[in-house]
């Protein structure tokens, strides 16, 4: 009997501002090790640099690549409408700054027939191109800069709350009605939980890695982890007994510390052991994150797990009850073809 062909998979990328990476996520897609058909479909946010030129002569250069509108440049609209634009049966979600390992869709299209989940994923490596990548590269995969999260640092092939990026069936977007739009971070979190809920399996898996590029600067990455702070609170309240303890550390710390810095300047130098104590786990922590790496990414590590910490916390604090309820009053779009 003549082997059975794999399922034709549909890759799709939310792009907004990603001249620098496009053509070689693309290509990294293009290139995979994949017997079955394959598509790659394209949500072009309203970009300021060279993206939709880029796109469009990836479209002409490819029939396999496709491009569709995403006016409003956000996130979860984009994916949601380059889904209803796919045709196949196998989704794959990747990023404009995501690079696939040779083999990723092959391996993730074995992983959910082997497990029967709905969402597969592996891990984000992180890999810098200066220095200053390099050294958030180091802290975005290390314990002390992320916690237990095993899609940042590794683990056994388990049951997972969520995933990086993801590797869907259809069938489960379209239970799920695609992306909630509202969140416009933490949508993953958000829709997996919903599928879980739904008694679906999300399953993580260490053979699937993404090499993922760093912000290339403090105030970006600083806006990024505000943002993913802000957003996983907006789901906590959304979803109840959706919050565990790794998520509380970094509100827990910026509280910590601004209450030490306010009581040792007022009342007693004391109290300042509080912020001290953090800057010395924080340098001592870094050692073996930085294991390896030239001295100036080393050096910069202190900066990018601070920067990480604190811009979550503080965004996790700050996260307004007007987003939980614009969420809670939305209702999800539909993501059915036809």
């Amino acid at each position: 009997m003549p082997e059975q062909q794999p399922p034709a998979v549909s890759v799709i990328m939310p792009v907004l501002n990603e001249e620098r990476h496009l053509r070689t996520s693309v290509r990294h897609i293009l290139e995979q090790e994949y017997a079955g058909e394959l598509e790659v479909v394209i949500a072009l946010g309203p970009s300021t640099d060279r993206t939709d030129e880029i796109a469009a002569e990836l479209v002409r250069e490819d029939p396999r690549v496709h491009t569709v509108p995403n006016p409003t440049g956000r996130t979860p609209a984009a994916l949601n409408a380059a889904i209803k634009a796919s045709r196949h049966p196998v989704v794959v979600r990747v990023d404009g700054h995501g690079m696939l390992s040779p083999d990723y869709i092959a391996t993730a299209v074995r992983l959910l027939d082997e497990t029967g989940a709905q969402n597969v994923g592996g891990i984000m490596h992180a890999e810098g191109e200066n220095a200053w990548e390099t050294a958030v590269a180091a802290a975005m995969t290390s314990k002390i800069g992320v916690g237990n999260a095993a899609f940042h640092t590794g683990g056994a092939a388990a049951p997972a709350e969520t995933v990086y990026l993801g590797v869907f069936r259809r069938a489960a977007l379209e239970q799920q009605g695609g992306y909630n739009e509202e969140f416009i971070r933490a949508q993953d979190w958000e829709l997996n939980f919903r599928i879980r809920e739904a008694g679906g399996l999300i399953w993580f898996s260490p053979e699937l890695k993404v090499s993922y590029r760093p912000r290339p600067s403090v105030k970006a990455l600083a806006k990024q982890y505000k943002d993913y702070g802000r957003w996983r609170h907006v789901v906590a309240r959304y979803h109840q007994g959706s919050i565990n303890l790794r998520y509380l550390a970094a509100p827990t710390a910026v509280v910590a510390i601004a209450a030490g810095v306010v009581v040792g300047a007022a009342v007693s130098p004391w109290a300042l052991v509080v912020p001290g104590g953090y800057l010395a786990a924080i340098v001592a922590g870094s050692v073996p994150a930085g294991r390896g790496l030239p001295l100036k990414a080393r050096a910069q590590i202190p900066v990018a797990l601070a920067t990480m910490h604190m811009s979550w916390g503080y965004g996790f604090l700050t996260s307004p009850r007007s987003l939980a309820k614009k969420v809670i009053a939305s209702r999800r779009p539909a993501v059915r073809n036809g």
